[in-house]
């Protein structure tokens, strides 16, 4: 249910937007040929509810930013990262806040976008790898420090750019990471991983060279 909620929210500001676009919905100059490709984001990372029991982790928000470079006018590949950290406050059950916790990802992904490069949306979707560092764990409470290993593995994505002309365009997407680190205390593996399996959503603004 989470996982609707958080598409629909991304796709509200391009579905508000489209009645400018109603005269010329099919054409916005001719972006074919045009092979590098940059945008800027804000984006918000949400984890699952419970990432271990008894244990939850809140979203938190940052600048993302992607270059990417088309194969084709229709295949790209990606890469994706973070500019700044996550912040997430931690929750025990029964406490509240017991610490906090930042991740900075970044990802590297092959994309298909459907369409051609002229339509005025053009929705895709993209397959990758990624790797997240966590740093500044402070849930220690007064005891052993508690760390989290980096994360790693799959990362998905669906999205959809609206295209202004031929060089700038607006872009909203949703990101699914595998997320599974192990936790650390006083440096030694504890052998639990806790099940971040973040929803990442972004809305940015990229422009084509």
């Amino acid at each position: 249910m989470r996982s609707i909620r958080t598409l629909t929210l991304a796709l509200l500001p391009l579905l508000a937007a489209s009645p400018a676009f109603a005269q010329d919905t099919t054409d916005t100059g001719s972006a074919a040929g045009k092979r590098f490709a940059v945008v800027g984001s804000y984006t918000h990372l949400d984890p699952k509810s419970d990432v271990a029991p008894g244990l939850k982790a809140d979203g938190g928000g940052a600048p993302t930013i992607s270059a990417s470079w088309y194969a084709t006018d229709n295949l790209a590949v990606e890469l994706w990262g973070a500019a700044d950290k996550f912040n997430h406050r931690v929750r025990a059950d029964g406490v509240g806040k017991i610490g906090t916790v930042e991740q900075q990802p970044v990802a590297l992904s092959g994309q298909w976008h459907f369409g051609q490069p002229g339509s005025v949306f053009r929705p895709f979707v993209g397959l990758g790898y990624y790797e997240s560092n966590f740093s500044n764990e402070d849930i220690s409470q007064g005891g052993p420090h508690v760390g989290l290993r980096n994360a790693k593995g799959a990362i998905g994505t669906v999205g959809l750019d609206m295209n202004i002309n031929e060089t700038w365009f607006a872009r909203t997407d949703v990101r699914y990471m595998h997320s599974r680190p192990e936790m650390r205390v006083a440096g030694a593996g504890t052998g639990q991983d806790l099940k971040l399996d973040p929803w990442v959503v972004g809305i940015g603004l990229g422009a084509r060279f």
